[in-house]
């Protein structure tokens, strides 16, 4: 006589799969209930001259355990995801409003009058210069910023040509160059930007839709106003 009665363990199985053919847990996996049912039909239906061995018997009981423990772990693993999910959304919604420094040759000319930021300057250089372009290409300003250190420097455009003529809003290209002994170089630049919106991805991740520019990852902003 074999440790578990093929009859009864053949029904235990059969009424857990027919439980998945009509949607019951919509998994391929053995469940808990499952388990301890066809643990217990074997302890029922074993050979009292040959009982199972404790070994074995503890093994079993030390699978459950271990089934239990997973099954807990993955719904506490949940609740601390959806915590968390929660917590970046509303972070997120807060963020609806502020002006961020972020990673742009793009500014958007408002009602302020003004384009702020930044120029990221690689090394020393003795002529620091912008250059702001409209839509179509064509330089409406220079501003010359004269020497510089390494390091993050500031600028302010305050929406006038050259002749001090005041400029229609929109969106204008910055573009930033440096002088050095082998020549310009353009450099990389950090735009204020107001922050119209915000979406929440999938995956968690957030995305800052700014006002004229499109959107960037929260992750790509260098400063929070």
């Amino acid at each position: 006589m074999t440790a578990v009665n093929a009859t009864d363990a053949s029904d235990v199985l059969s009424q857990y799969q027919l439980k998945q053919q009509n949607g019951g847990q919509g998994t391929s996996e053995l469940g808990r209930n499952e388990f301890m049912e066809l643990m217990l039909a074997q302890l029922k239906n074993q050979n009292p001259l040959e009982p199972q061995d404790n070994g074995e018997f503890i093994s079993q009981l030390a699978q459950f355990s271990s089934l239990e423990e997973m099954q807990n772990l993955s719904g506490t693993v949940e609740d601390v995801v959806g915590q968390f999910r929660s917590s970046q959304a509303l972070q997120a919604s807060a963020m609806v409003g502020k002006t961020v420094l972020a990673p742009s040759q793009i500014g958007v000319l408002g009602a302020d009058g003004e384009i702020s930021g930044t120029v990221e300057v690689p090394a020393s250089t003795g002529g620091l210069r912008l250059s702001i372009q409209g839509q179509n290409g064509e330089r409406v300003r220079q501003i010359d910023m004269g020497s510089s250190p390494a390091g993050v420097t500031s600028f302010r455009w305050d929406g006038q040509d050259g002749n001090g003529n005041p400029l229609p809003p929109g969106a204008y290209r910055i573009v930033a160059e440096a002088s050095y002994p082998d020549g310009p170089q353009q450099l990389g630049t950090m735009v204020s930007a107001n922050v119209d919106s915000v979406s929440l991805g999938q995956g968690g991740s957030i995305t800052l839709n700014l006002a004229g520019m499109g959107s960037i990852a929260l992750s790509d902003v260098k400063q929070i106003n």
